[in-house]
């Protein structure tokens, strides 16, 4: 683990300044809907607040320190984001999918945006030769997600975005599993990063909301205008919160990193674990490119369980420290069931052939103690 030293200072003051009438160290909640104007059109930068919040703007400000980049937009959810990003496109466009991509996106794609005449593949992006086969005369986007969720392989960004960018293509980026604390896509050429900052960036397990940062200046003009025109925008309390959360995101995926490295050491010993996915391990299969691309690996780990499924939910229910939910990424741990839960979505046969099956366990580790974590975690494994 290697987190740049300047990231600690960076997200305690990212988009944060002093409120220049009271002094007031943090930034305020705007809590208003709109704005008084001196005549017709003629206001302080403010009209209403779907268009622009005080808040919000802070927020944005530090959405983009974080990835590095010149502009940061705040969404509802991370799917509002996903979707804003989508609607840039245009009837008859194509799009290239990594096959091990979030519940969520995968049903997004599938069963709305399929209807307006987009065309998705999902293919294996692990072997950048075959993103180089599927691309069509009329692919316009390559979404990647690195660390995908939830076999967690990695994907070379560098690699994928050099073919992408041959063809003419947008490459996004959900970079929510490996948050931008451990690595920066845009740095790695690509055109957007999206977050889901329910997740990592929130941490607390109280927050929805999405992020999308980015470079250009007429794709930050466009998904800026989907933000305005569609109205998915995060409250003022929300985008409050989320500066908050973001002051301590170096600290906790530092933690998060180091235990969940401890616990993927442990499971990978364990005589009841038959396969342990996380990028730290040097049986990982990518272990090498997510060293070259990534600062460290971030609180995810899956694994398949040996056994019946009724063993799985026994020891899914035997578990104290880690509890069974939906999300990822708040500082405390949880576990999930993607077949049943966060991936029932996706289409059985796509489920089968990816390996997303009954026994597969996901792992979120949180900032407790390590070794409270691999006792919960053993009291669970024993019959």
């Amino acid at each position: 683990m290697s987190i740049r030293p300047s990231d600690f200072t960076k997200v305690v003051h990212a988009g944060v300044e002093p409120d220049p009438r009271t002094g007031a160290i943090m930034t305020p909640i705007f809590q208003t809907s709109t704005y008084v104007q001196e005549a017709p059109n003629q206001h302080k930068g403010w009209d209403y607040s779907r268009a622009g919040n005080p808040t919000r703007d802070a927020l944005e400000e530090a959405f983009a320190a974080l990835e590095n980049a010149r502009y940061g937009l705040a969404f509802s959810s991370g799917l509002a984001a996903e979707q804003a990003i989508i609607q840039i496109l245009n009837p008859g466009d194509h799009v290239l999918v990594c096959d091990d991509v979030y519940g969520g996106t995968g049903r997004l794609f599938r069963r709305l945006f399929a209807k307006y005449n987009l065309t998705f593949d999902f293919i294996d992006m692990t072997t950048v030769k075959n993103v180089e086969a599927a691309v069509k005369p009329n692919t316009r986007l390559v979404w990647i997600e690195t660390p995908t969720n939830p076999l967690l392989k990695v994907i070379d960004i560098e690699a994928v975005t050099k073919v992408a960018h041959k063809a003419q293509a947008v490459v996004v980026v959900d970079n929510t599993f490996a948050s931008p604390i451990f690595q920066s896509p845009l740095e790695m050429g690509a055109d957007i990063v999206v977050h889901s900052t329910t997740k990592y960036i929130g941490g607390h397990s109280d927050i929805i909301g999405g992020a999308v940062m980015l470079n250009d200046d007429k794709l930050y003009e466009q998904i800026k205008f989907v933000q305005f025109a569609g109205g998915a925008v995060p409250g003022p309390l929300e985008c409050f919160l989320l500066l908050r959360s973001v002051k301590t995101l170096a600290v906790r995926m530092e933690k998060h990193d180091v235990n969940a490295l401890a616990v993927a050491r442990f499971l990978s010993e364990h005589s009841r674990v038959k396969d342990v996915f996380f990028p730290g391990l040097p049986s990982h299969p990518q272990h090498a490119l997510a060293k070259k691309q990534m600062r460290g690996f971030a609180g995810m780990v899956s694994f398949n369980l040996k056994g019946s499924y009724d063993e799985v939910v026994s020891f899914l229910q035997k578990l104290k420290v880690f509890s069974l939910a939906e999300s990822l990424g708040g500082v405390e741990s949880l576990v999930n069931h993607p077949e049943k839960m966060t991936h029932a979505s996706v289409p059985e046969e796509m489920r089968k052939q990816l390996g997303i099956g009954p026994n597969l366990i996901r792992l979120s580790c949180g900032i407790e103690s390590a070794d409270d974590l691999i006792k919960d975690l053993d009291q669970a494994l024993k019959n």
